[in-house]
C-alpha cells in the first residue's frame, strides 16, 4: 500500500511524520494522511481523531466512489457497509473506524482513489486491546517502524501477522526459540492495518507524545 503522509500546522505546534523516517515532532498537532486505495481489497487504518473522536465513516470516508464497500471485523464476524450516493451515501454512516482499528476497503473501480483522514494525532497513554485469535488492528499513532521494537507491540511466541499487500498476503511469525521473527520483523506503513493472530488476549500500550 502506498501511503503518503502530509501534516498541517496546529495552533499549539506542528507535526511532521514520514513513513520512511517514522519521526514526529511538536507537542500537539492535527494533520492529514492520504491513503491510496487500489482496485480490489485493501487493509487500511485511520490513525487520527476527527473532531471529538467519533470517526464515523460518513465523515472520514466522504465522497468515495459509488460501490465502495467496507468490511469491519467485529467479534468474529464482518459488519458490511456500502456506499451509493444516489441512495444517500453509506448504508450505515455511524459505523466507526478509530485509531488502532483496521478495516477492509473494496474499491470497485479500475483505478486507485485516495482517502484523506484529517484529525488530531492520538497522544498520552494509549491502549489497544488485542483479543485472542484473529483481529484486524493497526498502530494507534501514525508511525512506521518495526512492530515490536519501534511500535511496542507485545509480541509472544506463536503470534502471527498477515499483511495484505499487492493483492496477496505477506505472513510473519514469531518464535523466540527459533530466533524470533520469520522472515523478519513486520513494518506497518502509516495508514495500514493488518490481521493479528494472538495466542492470548493482551493490551498493546503506547505512551506517546509528538515530542518523541
Amino acid at each position: 500500500m502506498r501511503t503518503k503522509t502530509l501534516l498541517l500546522t496546529a495552533a499549539l505546534g506542528a507535526l511532521a511524520a514520514s513513513t520512511a523516517s517514522a519521526q514526529v515532532y511538536s507537542v500537539n498537532a492535527v494533520g492529514y494522511i492520504n491513503v491510496s486505495v487500489k482496485p480490489g481489497f485493501n487493509l487500511i487504518a485511520n490513525q487520527l481523531n476527527q473532531g471529538t473522536g467519533n470517526n464515523t465513516v460518513d465523515k472520514i470516508f466522504a465522497g468515495v466512489p459509488d460501490g465502495t464497500v467496507l468490511y469491519k471485523f467485529v467479534n468474529g464476524t464482518y459488519v458490511i457497509d456500502g456506499y451509493d450516493s444516489a441512495s444517500g451515501g453509506w448504508d450505515d454512516g455511524t459505523l466507526t473506524l478509530k485509531p488502532g482499528e483496521g478495516i477492509w476497503v473494496r474499491n470497485p473501480g479500475a483505478a486507485a482513489f485516495t482517502v484523506t483522514f484529517v484529525g488530531e494525532v492520538p497522544q498520552g497513554s494509549l491502549t489497544n486491546p488485542i483479543p485472542v485469535g484473529f483481529s484486524i488492528v493497526s498502530s494507534i499513532v501514525p508511525q512506521s517502524a518495526d512492530l515490536d521494537a519501534g511500535l511496542k507491540y507485545p509480541v509472544a511466541d506463536g503470534d502471527s501477522f498477515y499483511f495484505f499487500r499487492n493483492g496477496a498476503y505477506v505472513i510473519y511469525g514469531y518464535d523466540s526459540t527459533s530466533g524470533g521473527w520469520d522472515p523478519s520483523a513486520p513494518v506497518p506503513a502509516v495508514g495500514e492495518s493488518f490481521w493479528a493472530r494472538s495466542v492470548a488476549a493482551k493490551n498493546w500500550v503506547r505512551d506517546f507524545s509528538v515530542n518523541q
